[in-house]
């Protein structure tokens, strides 16, 4: 099991409140967070 300490959670947690469209993955090797990566779309409305 993964452990987390405060400062990951609030790292997470700023990503996602960044975000409108897209997604966060979390890499986890051997119990230990080692990658996070954030992918945003960009949605571009036609009229």
């Amino acid at each position: 099991m993964v452990k987390l300490d405060d400062a990951k959670i609030d790292y997470i947690l700023s990503l996602l409140e960044k975000i409108n469209h897209g997604y966060v993955t979390i890499t986890i090797h051997n119990e230990k967070i080692t990658q996070i990566d954030i992918n945003e779309k960009y949605r571009l409305l036609q009229k």
